[in-house]
């Protein structure tokens, strides 16, 4: 199973091949710059291999690393919540090949079919809650007192 059909397999078979027809193939060097806080979130990506580092802005000092993601692994979530605004930057760690989704076309797909709609919304939210417990863990390791102890 290749690792968009691993991640998506959460959606079911037919909620997958909905989403997979609409998916291009494409690679990013390392070090290029996928997205930055803030900009107009209008894709995501399913990793196939490489590294993408999620990093935050932290004024007069480098981004902040929350995260490193690897094959099989979601980039990008802002697409799917009006704005539609990049909450984290993103950087290829490694060369990546990724499965690339436009977010109109998957938005407008989710539009016309409900039940897809809902299940795209339930694997999002759950990418979502994952990388929120990331992010709190990392931004701990970063700027918490000393011995702070793991999360509750």
């Amino acid at each position: 199973m290749s690792a968009v059909s691993t991640l998506l397999s959460g959606l079911g078979a037919e909620h997958r091949d909905r989403l997979q027809d609409l998916a291009r193939e494409v690679t990013f060097a390392a070090r290029v710059r996928l997205f930055n806080e803030g900009q107009h979130a209008d894709r995501f990506w399913i990793l196939r291999s490489g590294a993408v580092a999620l990093d935050l802005h932290v004024p007069g000092r480098n981004p902040a690393v929350i995260e490193t993601l690897g094959p099989g692994r979601l980039v990008g979530v802002s697409w799917l919540i009006a704005p539609y605004t990049w909450q984290l930057g993103a950087s290829a760690v490694r060369t990546v090949s990724a499965a690339e989704f436009d977010a109109v076309a998957v938005r407008s797909r989710c539009r016309s079919d409900p039940e897809l709609g809902a299940a795209v919304a339930l694997w999002t939210a759950q990418v979502l809650h994952r990388r929120l417990h990331a992010s709190r863990v990392r931004l701990l390791d970063l700027y918490g007192p000393a011995g702070s102890g793991p999360l509750r």
